[in-house]
């Protein structure tokens, strides 16, 4: 594994550490505080006389410069706050250390610094080390400093390296986390309960998608990875919980491109006694808070355009935004041969088996997605591509439902959930149909969630967001493989290796 020459004389040079008494990967280290701790504490020896302060502390931090200069040495370390300027010499570590170390220690190794803070004579706030310990040896030694790392490939398939040689992508990473922390305390603060339930499915079901399949050996049975969580979530509302939500992974055996990886994170919520307006209201509440806990502008550039949240999220039916953002003909809209004569003639494949609404489904994805940049609501879907949707009570065959569109990407789907177990299960009929036909995504049937809704579900409205998304929306990232650590990736050819 480590045949590379540079590899091997680190390797020597652990061994010889060893052999001086100095053990490589040492134990029961501590640090005082962080860098940026540090620098808070002592930063206030700028503005005295003698520029130092004469309290000794312990940082922490990865060697990523070392310049000697005969019998005193320049480095700099950083940890996750931030980095600073070590100076050591023979004099303030002692002989014997400081010869070790100028052979031995490398950028990239991890070390414990003790010392105290000062101002060099060029004005450079640093660390005056007294002491230095290794704390643990790198092997690999860090790409080449100028260059750094830059295959967006190896970045992707090695992200412990890219963190170490591009601090910008670990600060993304905190902020995803942050935006995490603050969808959950927001949920929280509105009454929701936080649950969890099953990875692995006896169905699949709750989207349209294809799901992964495994194998369970104890009782012999097939179970899929879920798509998503939703029919367990509604079993807890005809449960009694009235509000829930779970934020966590859903699964699908499908293509991976800029906005889809095969695994990602999401939110569900379900909000019994409330409606699918009432979680539009609630969407935008939870970005003013998340704009506010990240400390974003309303205005904000994603993709070198300008998305502007300053005004209250626009809604729009989706029979109307095919006409009046799709610039489809309204005589077009509600025809199925004229739909698949406009979408040949644009040069679109398309299935002619499809009903209505799946081709008019066609349509949006085809001529309006892309154009809804500005925070969009499209609501009341064809019920054919919404089998779990509430039938809106003015028109059956459109479901009360909505998507929010930002930067041409759904970013989350909503409806009031149906709870007619009747209608229910004649709808999963109707989907089993459609797998007949050759649709792979379409629901299976689902018994005992039909039986659950027999035993009576208040009125409910329920809500999917997808977290990748929406990070990538509000770190401004092109591909959901920059704000996922660890992304999925075609396996390397190790012969080319």
């Amino acid at each position: 594994m480590f045949d590379s020459q540079l590899e091997i004389q680190r390797i020597d040079k652990a061994s010889e550490l060893r052999n001086l008494g100095a053990n490589p990967y040492p134990h029961f280290l501590k640090k005082d505080m962080s860098i940026a701790e540090f620098k808070e504490k002592f930063g206030y020896i700028k503005d005295t006389e003698d520029k130092k302060a004469s309290e000794e502390v312990s940082l922490a931090g990865r060697l990523k410069l070392k310049r000697v200069a005969g019998k005193s040495t320049f480095a700099n370390i950083e940890d996750q706050s931030g980095n600073i300027q070590i100076y050591y010499s023979r004099d303030s570590i002692g002989e014997e250390d400081y010869a070790k170390f100028k052979k031995n220690l490398e950028v990239g190794d991890i070390i414990l610094v003790r010392g105290y803070a000062f101002v060099t004579q060029t004005g450079e706030f640093s660390i005056h080390a007294s002491k230095i310990t290794l704390a643990s040896k790198a092997i690999c030694p860090l790409p080449e400093k100028f260059h750094g790392l830059v295959d967006i490939e190896m970045r992707y398939r090695q992200r412990y390296l890219d963190m170490i040689m591009n601090p910008e992508v670990r600060e993304d990473f905190i902020k995803r986390s942050i935006i995490v922390s603050e969808i959950r305390s927001f949920f929280e603060k509105h009454g929701f309960l936080e649950v969890e339930t099953p990875m692995m499915h006896p169905i699949a079901g709750g989207a349209n998608a294809k799901p992964f399949i495994t194998h369970h050996n104890a009782l012999d049975v097939d179970r899929y990875l879920r798509i998503a969580p939703e029919l367990y979530l509604k079993r807890l509302v005809v449960g009694g919980m009235e509000a829930v939500f779970e934020i966590n992974r859903n699964f699908r055996n499908e293509g991976m491109d800029l906005t889809h990886n095969p695994e990602f994170t999401s939110i569900e919520f379900y909000w019994a006694w409330h409606d699918y307006n009432d979680a539009m209201n609630l969407t935008e509440e939870l970005f003013k808070a998340l704009f506010k806990r990240l400390r974003l502008g309303e205005i904000l550039t994603y993709d070198e355009r300008e998305i502007d949240f300053s005004k209250p999220f626009a809604r729009i039916k989706y029979l109307d935004a095919l006409t009046q953002i799709g610039g489809i003909e309204p005589q077009i809209v509600n025809d199925r041969e004229k739909i698949i004569a406009k979408l040949k003639e644009d040069k679109f494949e398309v299935n002619e088996k499809l009903d209505l609404g799946h081709l008019q489904s066609e349509l949006f994805d085809n001529y309006v997605e892309a154009k809804l940049i500005n925070p969009t609501f499209i609501v009341d879907f064809p019920i054919s591509i919404s089998p779990l949707s509430r039938r809106s009570d003015e028109n059956p065959q459109i479901a009360e439902r909505f998507e929010l569109y930002i930067a041409g990407k759904e970013l989350a789907n909503a409806f009031n959930e149906l709870n007619d177990p009747l209608d229910q299960y004649a709808r999963f009929k109707a989907q089993i149909d459609a797998k007949n036909a050759g649709d792979d995504e379409a629901h299976e049937m689902d018994e005992d969630y039909v039986r659950a809704l027999s035993y009576a579900m208040p009125p409910t409205t329920g809500w999917g967001l997808g977290i990748d998304r929406l990070a990538m929306i509000l770190l401004n990232k092109k591909s959901i493989r920059d704000v996922i650590l660890f992304p999925a990736m075609r396996p390397l050819n190790l012969e080319k290796e």
